[in-house]
Protein backbone atom coordinates (compact mmCIF):
# COMPACT_ATOMS: atom_id res chain seq x y z
CA UNK A 1 0.00 0.00 0.00
CA UNK A 2 1.57 3.31 -1.39
CA UNK A 3 1.05 5.83 1.09
CA UNK A 4 2.96 8.50 2.92
CA UNK A 5 5.34 6.85 5.63
CA UNK A 6 7.97 8.49 7.75
CA UNK A 7 11.71 8.20 6.10
CA UNK A 8 14.30 7.46 7.98
CA UNK A 9 16.96 10.03 8.50
CA UNK A 10 18.79 12.48 10.86
CA UNK A 11 17.95 16.15 9.14
CA UNK A 12 15.01 17.90 10.69
CA UNK A 13 13.59 20.62 8.04
CA UNK A 14 13.95 24.03 9.07
CA UNK A 15 10.35 25.37 8.44
CA UNK A 16 9.41 22.52 10.81
CA UNK A 17 12.10 23.60 13.64
CA UNK A 18 11.20 27.68 12.96
CA UNK A 19 8.66 29.73 12.30
CA UNK A 20 5.58 28.14 12.36
CA UNK A 21 4.86 27.81 15.38
CA UNK A 22 5.21 24.00 15.66
CA UNK A 23 7.56 22.75 18.55
CA UNK A 24 10.36 21.06 17.75
CA UNK A 25 10.58 17.46 16.92
CA UNK A 26 13.20 16.07 19.65
CA UNK A 27 16.38 13.99 18.13
CA UNK A 28 16.32 12.63 21.95
CA UNK A 29 13.19 11.08 21.19
CA UNK A 30 12.53 9.77 17.89
CA UNK A 31 15.32 10.72 15.64
CA UNK A 32 14.08 8.28 12.86
CA UNK A 33 10.91 9.30 12.64
CA UNK A 34 10.28 12.61 10.13
CA UNK A 35 8.04 13.17 8.01
CA UNK A 36 8.61 12.06 4.10
CA UNK A 37 8.77 15.05 1.52
CA UNK A 38 5.22 14.42 0.30
CA UNK A 39 3.14 14.29 3.21
CA UNK A 40 5.75 17.60 4.91
CA UNK A 41 4.38 18.88 1.64
CA UNK A 42 0.75 18.42 2.13
CA UNK A 43 0.92 19.29 6.34
CA UNK A 44 2.96 22.80 5.13
CA UNK A 45 -0.49 23.53 2.55
CA UNK A 46 -2.90 23.14 5.69
CA UNK A 47 -0.91 24.89 7.67
CA UNK A 48 -0.86 27.85 5.13
CA UNK A 49 -4.78 27.22 4.56
CA UNK A 50 -5.48 26.97 8.42
CA UNK A 51 -5.09 30.67 9.75
CA UNK A 52 -6.48 29.95 13.29
CA UNK A 53 -4.48 29.19 16.31
CA UNK A 54 -6.31 26.03 16.91
CA UNK A 55 -5.84 24.20 13.47
CA UNK A 56 -1.83 24.97 13.87
CA UNK A 57 -2.17 23.72 17.39
CA UNK A 58 -3.99 20.59 16.20
CA UNK A 59 -1.38 20.25 13.25
CA UNK A 60 1.84 20.49 15.51
CA UNK A 61 0.13 17.43 17.23
CA UNK A 62 -0.60 15.56 14.01
CA UNK A 63 3.23 15.93 12.98
CA UNK A 64 4.16 14.09 16.43
CA UNK A 65 1.69 11.20 15.65
CA UNK A 66 2.37 10.21 12.21
CA UNK A 67 5.86 9.45 13.92
CA UNK A 68 4.34 7.78 16.52
CA UNK A 69 5.31 3.41 17.30
CA UNK A 70 1.70 2.77 17.86
CA UNK A 71 0.31 1.99 14.11
CA UNK A 72 -3.39 3.21 15.04
CA UNK A 73 -2.36 6.43 16.02
CA UNK A 74 0.07 6.80 12.82
CA UNK A 75 -2.85 5.67 10.59
CA UNK A 76 -5.68 7.73 12.75
CA UNK A 77 -3.51 11.05 12.02
CA UNK A 78 -2.65 10.23 8.45
CA UNK A 79 -6.28 9.63 7.31
CA UNK A 80 -7.28 13.12 8.85
CA UNK A 81 -4.08 14.92 7.21
CA UNK A 82 -5.57 13.38 3.74
CA UNK A 83 -9.02 14.06 3.97
CA UNK A 84 -8.27 17.44 5.07
CA UNK A 85 -5.72 18.30 1.95
CA UNK A 86 -9.05 16.59 -0.20
CA UNK A 87 -11.46 19.22 1.37
CA UNK A 88 -9.27 21.93 0.73
CA UNK A 89 -8.18 20.71 -3.07
CA UNK A 90 -12.58 20.65 -3.68
CA UNK A 91 -12.82 24.33 -2.91
CA UNK A 92 -13.71 23.65 0.91
CA UNK A 93 -12.35 26.12 3.63
CA UNK A 94 -11.38 23.64 7.12
CA UNK A 95 -10.63 24.53 10.56
CA UNK A 96 -8.84 21.72 12.96
CA UNK A 97 -11.30 21.79 15.89
CA UNK A 98 -9.67 22.38 19.26
CA UNK A 99 -9.07 19.11 21.18
CA UNK A 100 -10.73 18.68 24.52
CA UNK A 101 -12.20 16.00 27.05
CA UNK A 102 -15.13 16.25 25.39
CA UNK A 103 -15.26 14.13 22.27
CA UNK A 104 -16.13 16.54 19.51
CA UNK A 105 -15.68 16.23 15.68
CA UNK A 106 -12.05 16.88 14.11
CA UNK A 107 -12.68 19.04 11.74
CA UNK A 108 -15.57 21.84 10.58
CA UNK A 109 -15.76 22.77 7.11
CA UNK A 110 -17.41 25.69 5.38
CA UNK A 111 -18.58 25.83 1.67
CA UNK A 112 -20.01 28.71 0.99
CA UNK A 113 -22.58 29.74 4.19
CA UNK A 114 -22.92 25.98 4.63
CA UNK A 115 -21.09 24.43 7.37
CA UNK A 116 -20.12 20.58 7.67
CA UNK A 117 -18.38 18.66 10.74
CA UNK A 118 -16.02 15.73 10.00
CA UNK A 119 -14.88 12.83 12.69
CA UNK A 120 -11.80 11.18 11.39
CA UNK A 121 -10.89 7.32 12.43
CA UNK A 122 -8.80 4.90 11.15
CA UNK A 123 -9.59 1.38 11.84
CA UNK A 124 -6.17 -0.86 12.78
CA UNK A 125 -6.33 -3.75 14.46
CA UNK A 126 -4.34 -4.18 17.77
CA UNK A 127 -0.87 -6.04 18.31
CA UNK A 128 -2.38 -8.79 20.40
CA UNK A 129 -5.12 -9.47 17.03
CA UNK A 130 -2.17 -9.86 14.77
CA UNK A 131 -1.54 -13.25 16.96
CA UNK A 132 -4.93 -14.43 17.01
CA UNK A 133 -7.06 -16.16 14.48
CA UNK A 134 -10.33 -14.69 13.77
CA UNK A 135 -12.86 -16.43 15.45
CA UNK A 136 -14.73 -18.94 13.55
CA UNK A 137 -13.10 -19.09 10.52
CA UNK A 138 -11.57 -22.06 9.10
CA UNK A 139 -7.89 -21.13 7.87
CA UNK A 140 -8.20 -22.52 4.24
CA UNK A 141 -8.04 -21.47 0.82
CA UNK A 142 -11.35 -21.85 -0.65
CA UNK A 143 -13.76 -18.44 -1.15
CA UNK A 144 -16.18 -19.86 1.43
CA UNK A 145 -13.95 -18.47 4.05
CA UNK A 146 -12.74 -15.26 2.55
CA UNK A 147 -16.73 -14.29 2.07
CA UNK A 148 -16.41 -15.33 5.81
CA UNK A 149 -13.70 -12.73 6.90
CA UNK A 150 -15.69 -10.03 4.48
CA UNK A 151 -18.61 -10.47 6.74
CA UNK A 152 -16.94 -10.07 10.00
CA UNK A 153 -14.98 -6.63 8.39
CA UNK A 154 -18.79 -5.76 7.85
CA UNK A 155 -19.89 -6.24 11.04
CA UNK A 156 -16.83 -4.50 12.43
CA UNK A 157 -17.66 -1.43 10.62
CA UNK A 158 -21.05 -1.51 11.91
CA UNK A 159 -19.21 -2.08 15.15
CA UNK A 160 -17.39 1.59 14.39
CA UNK A 161 -20.09 3.53 13.02
CA UNK A 162 -21.84 3.16 16.66
CA UNK A 163 -19.20 4.01 18.67
CA UNK A 164 -18.11 7.38 16.98
CA UNK A 165 -21.62 8.50 16.35
CA UNK A 166 -21.92 8.65 20.48
CA UNK A 167 -19.56 11.40 20.26
CA UNK A 168 -21.30 13.41 17.40
CA UNK A 169 -24.90 13.52 18.71
CA UNK A 170 -24.78 17.11 19.82
CA UNK A 171 -24.43 18.71 16.54
CA UNK A 172 -27.63 20.15 14.71
CA UNK A 173 -25.31 20.65 11.58
CA UNK A 174 -24.68 17.95 9.24
CA UNK A 175 -22.47 15.53 10.18
CA UNK A 176 -19.72 13.01 8.26
CA UNK A 177 -17.47 10.29 9.57
CA UNK A 178 -14.83 9.26 7.59
CA UNK A 179 -13.19 5.75 8.43
CA UNK A 180 -10.27 4.68 6.47
CA UNK A 181 -9.11 0.96 6.63
CA UNK A 182 -5.64 0.72 5.73
CA UNK A 183 -5.28 -3.44 6.24
CA UNK A 184 -8.69 -5.06 5.72
CA UNK A 185 -7.72 -8.21 7.87
CA UNK A 186 -7.27 -5.06 10.87
CA UNK A 187 -4.04 -6.41 11.91
CA UNK A 188 -1.72 -3.75 12.86
CA UNK A 189 1.91 -2.95 12.03
CA UNK A 190 3.47 -3.76 8.48
CA UNK A 191 4.75 -7.60 8.86
CA UNK A 192 3.48 -10.72 8.44
CA UNK A 193 1.42 -11.98 5.54
CA UNK A 194 -1.60 -10.10 4.53
CA UNK A 195 -4.90 -11.80 4.44
CA UNK A 196 -6.88 -11.61 1.16
CA UNK A 197 -10.48 -10.40 2.23
CA UNK A 198 -13.07 -10.02 -0.58
CA UNK A 199 -16.07 -7.90 0.34
CA UNK A 200 -19.53 -7.64 -0.83
CA UNK A 201 -19.54 -4.24 -1.55
CA UNK A 202 -23.51 -4.38 -1.96
CA UNK A 203 -24.31 -5.86 1.69
CA UNK A 204 -21.88 -3.55 3.29
CA UNK A 205 -23.88 -0.47 2.06
CA UNK A 206 -27.02 -2.04 2.53
CA UNK A 207 -26.11 -2.93 6.22
CA UNK A 208 -24.31 0.85 6.71
CA UNK A 209 -27.56 2.52 5.44
CA UNK A 210 -29.66 0.01 7.82
CA UNK A 211 -27.78 1.50 10.18
CA UNK A 212 -27.90 5.07 9.48
CA UNK A 213 -31.45 5.44 9.36
CA UNK A 214 -31.16 4.60 13.87
CA UNK A 215 -28.80 7.07 13.68
CA UNK A 216 -30.51 10.41 12.11
CA UNK A 217 -27.42 12.75 13.49
CA UNK A 218 -24.85 11.11 11.23
CA UNK A 219 -25.39 12.67 7.65
CA UNK A 220 -23.21 10.54 6.02
CA UNK A 221 -20.32 7.75 6.47
CA UNK A 222 -17.47 8.20 3.76
CA UNK A 223 -15.59 4.65 3.95
CA UNK A 224 -11.82 4.39 2.59
CA UNK A 225 -10.52 0.51 2.23
CA UNK A 226 -7.41 0.23 1.06
CA UNK A 227 -6.61 -3.68 -0.09
CA UNK A 228 -10.01 -5.29 -0.36
CA UNK A 229 -11.01 -7.28 -2.93
CA UNK A 230 -14.34 -6.96 -4.20
CA UNK A 231 -16.89 -9.60 -4.62
CA UNK A 232 -18.08 -9.64 -8.26
CA UNK A 233 -21.81 -8.21 -8.10
CA UNK A 234 -24.65 -10.48 -8.61
CA UNK A 235 -27.28 -7.74 -9.50
CA UNK A 236 -27.26 -4.27 -11.25
CA UNK A 237 -29.22 -3.17 -8.53
CA UNK A 238 -28.07 -0.21 -6.64
CA UNK A 239 -29.18 1.90 -3.80
CA UNK A 240 -29.90 5.59 -4.75
CA UNK A 241 -28.14 6.56 -1.45
CA UNK A 242 -24.64 5.02 -2.36
CA UNK A 243 -21.84 6.05 -4.16
CA UNK A 244 -19.38 3.88 -4.89
CA UNK A 245 -15.38 3.66 -7.01
CA UNK A 246 -13.50 0.80 -7.42
CA UNK A 247 -10.04 1.33 -8.55
CA UNK A 248 -7.46 -1.19 -9.87
CA UNK A 249 -5.04 -2.82 -7.36
CA UNK A 250 -2.28 -1.66 -8.93
CA UNK A 251 -2.67 1.91 -8.16
CA UNK A 252 -1.48 1.97 -5.00
CA UNK A 253 -1.37 5.43 -4.30
CA UNK A 254 -5.06 5.41 -3.74
CA UNK A 255 -7.82 3.24 -1.65
CA UNK A 256 -9.16 0.25 -3.93
CA UNK A 257 -12.88 1.04 -2.95
CA UNK A 258 -13.92 4.39 -1.45
CA UNK A 259 -17.83 4.43 -0.55
CA UNK A 260 -20.39 7.68 0.18
CA UNK A 261 -23.31 6.26 1.86
CA UNK A 262 -26.01 8.84 2.41
CA UNK A 263 -27.97 8.69 5.38
CA UNK A 264 -31.72 8.48 3.92
CA UNK A 265 -33.09 9.02 7.50
CA UNK A 266 -30.64 12.06 8.13
CA UNK A 267 -31.73 15.09 11.00
CA UNK A 268 -29.62 17.28 8.92
CA UNK A 269 -29.45 16.52 5.18
CA UNK A 270 -26.50 17.31 2.99
CA UNK A 271 -27.67 19.81 0.67
CA UNK A 272 -26.38 19.49 -3.38
CA UNK A 273 -23.59 21.01 -3.47
CA UNK A 274 -21.95 19.44 -0.80
CA UNK A 275 -23.40 15.99 -2.19
CA UNK A 276 -21.21 17.03 -5.38
CA UNK A 277 -18.23 18.04 -3.38
CA UNK A 278 -17.87 14.67 -1.18
CA UNK A 279 -18.36 12.43 -4.48
CA UNK A 280 -15.60 14.52 -5.88
CA UNK A 281 -13.48 12.83 -3.33
CA UNK A 282 -14.03 9.19 -4.33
Amino acid sequence: MARWRPRRTLKLHAHLREGHGVPALSLKRRPDKILSRQLEDRWTALHRHCADQSSHVRLGRLIHRLAHDDPGVRESALAELELATHLIRAGVRVTFLPESQARTADLECHLGRDRLFVEVTAMVGSAERRRLPLRGIIKDDDQGAEEDRGVILIHRVLARIQQKAKQLSDYCDPVLLHISIPRADLRSGTTGRREEIWLDLKALSGAVTVLLTRLRHLSAVLISLWDVHPLPSKAGTRLANVDVIERSKQERAQPRVRMLVRNPAAAAVLNERQQDTLRSLL
